[in-house]
């Protein structure tokens, strides 16, 4: 698939030496950045009678704190927790399972949005519908070079697992007779996956100088899918909104980013048997070095534990940490470090 990029050039200069009479304080466009100094305040607008107000909405309104586990005895602040996960890392990393693929990206979604917008605009690819409330944007019928039947593309935007992060998934349909459905699965893979690469090179080149939708950014939520809670039976758990058979396998690579050493596993139980190794020797200021003082070993280093994977729905897990049977118990401030470690490098 061979895509040309179209790109127009508009070159505008403005003398503007000496044109006050423009900018200036007596100019037709003076500065007001300073008027509200001077402002007085003014009693509310009344409207007629018989009329409504319609109540205002906050462009960035404060979510519900959902990390809200509490830690029995004497309060300890603990590390925050990142806000995109593989900080430092690609903005952009494409990956697979199965027969999906998809690219996570380190920016929100109100953030990628327009991202994928320019994209087009500069490929010089037709937009045939958009849906900013749905993350939808789909293209025009495209005629490719090499292929006998035209193709159009769906790029559907998501939050990510990680809070400030989404994901970037695209769908490929060839033009057949009259169906107009989207299939469930591309009808050509290779036509995706060239697809998806040529826009994640695109987002990774222009990630510096990304705008933000703001309709993009209120319809799609950029928490993640990932929280803290406290768990039904006491102790603390993760909810995670991916369905099994990815939050499986993302776990599993979770575990090791957070040094832990997977003994064996049991994917029809959901369990996962691991040692705790500690954090790594030149990770300095870990995840752990608000709780032990430098003088301290970490306790949890060796030990081993059980992790489990429940389905909470179609679409979502928990998760959660204990103890093998017969070794010593773990405290809930223990339990919570763990899942956190965890918690940050989930995707």
């Amino acid at each position: 698939m061979k895509l040309v990029s179209r790109t127009a050039l508009l070159g505008l200069s403005l003398g503007l030496a000496g044109c006050s009479y423009l900018f200036g304080d007596e100019g037709m466009f003076p500065d007001t950045s300073d008027d509200y100094k001077n402002a007085r305040e003014q009693a509310p607008i009344q409207v007629p009678e018989g009329k409504e107000t319609a109540q205002l909405e906050e462009i960035y309104p404060i979510p519900p704190v959902q990390d809200e586990a509490l830690l029995e005895g004497e309060f300890e602040v603990p590390r925050p927790t990142p806000l995109v996960a593989g900080a430092g890392e690609d903005v952009v990393r494409i990956q697979s399972l199965g027969d999906e693929s998809w690219a996570l990206i380190a920016v929100a979604p109100g953030q990628l949005w327009p991202q994928v917008r320019s994209f087009l605009t500069s490929a010089g690819i037709g937009v045939g519908r958009v849906d900013a409330q749905a993350g939808l944007i789909e293209t025009g019928w495209l005629e490719l070079e090499g292929q006998t039947m035209a193709s159009r593309f769906r790029f559907r935007i998501e939050q990510g697992v990680q809070r400030g992060s989404s994901e970037l998934h695209v769908l490929q349909m060839h033009q057949a007779g009259d169906v107009t459905e989207w299939p469930a699965l591309s009808d050509d893979t290779a036509q995706e996956q060239e697809m998806l690469r040529a826009v994640s090179q695109f987002i990774a080149n222009s990630a510096d100088s990304a705008p933000v939708s703001m309709l993009a950014d209120r319809a799609m939520s950029a928490e993640g899918k990932l929280t803290l809670e406290d768990a039904p039976g006491g102790g603390s758990m993760l909810r995670l909104g991916l369905p099994f058979t990815r939050a499986w396998a993302s776990l599993g690579k979770a575990l090791e980013d957070s040094r832990f050493e997977i003994t064996d596993r049991d994917r029809s139980e959901g369990l996962y048997y691991v040692r705790f190794l500690g954090e790594a020797a030149d990770e300095d200021g870990g995840w752990f070095s608000w709780m032990f003082s430098d003088e301290d070993e970490n306790p949890m280093i060796g030990r081993d534990f059980l992790v489990r994977v429940a389905a909470a729905g179609d679409k979502a897990v928990t998760v959660g940490i204990a103890p093998v049977a017969g070794t010593a118990p773990l405290e809930k401030r223990d339990q919570q470090a763990l899942l956190t470690l965890l918690k940050g490098n989930i995707n």
